[in-house]
């Protein structure tokens, strides 16, 4: 089955932080394949900005090696056409340098779509937005692209957003997360709301839990410096699982427009029960882990690689949530996310209620209740768990098999990367994968009290080894509700 691609409008795309690990990984790659299917118009270009003195041919050559190595097989007529559209300017983020010489390049086409995306860190989001204004850089048609962490707290997130929204309006402003961009998270969407066969049962009725897993099984690698700044509440639950818990909790839009979509993940954000400190201790569980073995071998703790002995920053969140609304009251969403756990895996899982009664005899077996899972990364696809009776002939028995649809089976075409989705959005000017200010604003309401009895807290990350899936007290979170982690994830 081939896919539909339509071409986007001229533009610009400037990206800051061009010489960095985002823009080598993720954002050359991604627009080389949206190249090589026919998507980038004749006119598009890619203005490369970062501080270091590099002449546009040298910065080529770091942007082939770079898409070489995340690409694999190029199509090498395509590849010299993208090449081609790559420009590249030393601009400083915090300083004067450069912005005249950029000024100068996007003043040749005032009229097309003008793009920056600011794959730097935080702290110069509020400089480089400044400096774009006082060069008068911005357009009826200009966008601005934000990366996480937006903020480290709902005070600092309310001043960033503040400092860029002073230079733009918020239909300009993209704050991306880059899981919203994943092909089965879209399609979450779709099996809900395309499909009569769920919304009949997706309530608090038919529905007995929601478990919600994001996990590594890589430690903090190089970002040790940054991490200690953030932990894993800050770097994955406020805005990845967040996000997710609102894909699979909202209330169904009355359209796929932007702003309908994202007002009902707002509701969903707002109706988070608040967790005071006596809630706080019974509800969430942090980790930290230590020395232990992966598939590559052994592997230091959290402290080695930092490099110091000792840190009260957790690589482990787990977190009972709820949400005080008809459909959904009395359903816990079981949050977690680490680093150095067991397997890479990223799912969704919707646990239904077990049959009332049921009419089969002991012989038959057990009877399992349905489960929808729906995984995100690897290997991404939808798993129903059904009943079926065991084939042949001697009576009734029970078996439990799944309803499997792989996408890479389905689908005879290469699954696009979440980025090459966003930033053609972002191009188009389609919001509705993107969170919008109140979004962030409220997911941060619900954080923010967690952090602070953290930090209130006399007691440390609970440690786990690394391999495994988490510290103990994460099993007894779910356990003592008489559930448990869904681990099938091979």
């Amino acid at each position: 089955m081939a896919s539909r691609v339509i071409e986007v409008d001229p533009f610009d795309l400037i990206v800051f932080g061009a010489t960095g690990d985002l823009a080598h990984r993720k954002l050359l790659p991604a627009l080389y394949h949206r190249d090589c299917d026919g998507q980038l118009p004749d006119e598009a270009r890619i203005i490369a900005c970062a501080r270091r003195d590099l002449e546009p041919g040298k910065y080529r050559e770091w942007a082939e090696e770079s898409v070489r190595e995340h690409v694999g097989d190029l199509d090498e007529t395509v590849f010299k056409r993208f090449l081609e559209r790559i420009d590249y300017l030393a601009v400083d983020a915090g300083a004067d340098k450069g912005w005249q010489d950029l000024a100068g390049v996007l003043a040749e086409r005032p009229d097309v779509v003008r793009a920056f995306y600011l794959a730097v860190s935080p702290d110069f989001f509020g400089p480089i937005c400044e400096r774009i204004g006082a060069h008068d850089l911005v357009t009826d048609t200009t966008r601005v692209v934000i990366e996480k962490p937006i903020g480290k707290d709902g005070a600092s997130a309310k001043k960033l957003n503040d400092t860029v929204g002073e230079v733009f309006r918020e239909d300009q402003i993209f704050r991306i997360d880059h899981y919203l961009g994943k092909e089965t998270v879209q399609n979450l969407m779709a099996l809900r709301f395309a499909n009569a066969l769920f919304e009949p049962l997706w309530n608090s009725a038919h529905i007995d839990h929601v478990q919600i897993t994001v996990a590594e099984s890589l430690g903090v690698e190089g970002r040790a410096g940054y991490y200690d700044t953030a932990g894993a509440l800050r770097d994955m639950v406020q805005n990845h699982l967040l996000q997710l818990l609102c894909l699979v909790a909202m209330e169904p839009p009355e359209s796929m427009d932007a702003d309908s979509v994202r007002d009902e993940k707002l509701k969903v954000l707002k109706a988070l029960m608040p967790l005071d400190p006596e809630t706080v201790e019974k509800r969430t569980v942090r980790g930290q882990y230590r020395a232990g073995a992966s598939a590559g071998g052994a592997v230091s703790g959290y402290l080695e690689e930092l490099g110091r002995t000792d840190s009260v920053t957790e690589t482990f969140v787990a977190i009972k949530s709820e949400i005080a609304n008809w459909r959904w009251s009395g359903v816990p969403f079981y949050l977690r996310t680490g680093k150095r756990l067991a397997a890479r895996v990223s799912e969704i899982v919707v646990q239904f209620r077990p049959i009332p009664h049921s009419i089969f005899d002991g012989e038959a077996g057990s009877i399992n209740a349905n489960r929808l899972v729906i995984r995100l990364q690897p290997n991404e696809g939808v798993r129903m768990q059904i009943m079926i009776k065991d084939p042949g002939p001697g009576g009734m028995r029970l078996r439990e098999v799944p309803l499997d649809m792989s996408f890479a089976e389905a689908f005879k075409v290469r699954n696009p990367d979440a980025y090459e989705r966003l930033i053609m959005d972002v191009i188009r000017g389609n919001q509705t994968l993107f969170m919008r200010r109140d979004e962030v604003d409220a997911a941060w309401a619900w954080v923010d009290p967690i952090l602070e009895c953290w930090a209130q807290a006399k007691d440390a990350p609970k440690g786990y080894t690394s391999g495994t899936w988490g510290p103990s007290a994460s099993i007894a979170l779910i356990e003592r509700d008489g559930r448990t982690w869904f681990e099938d994830m091979i």
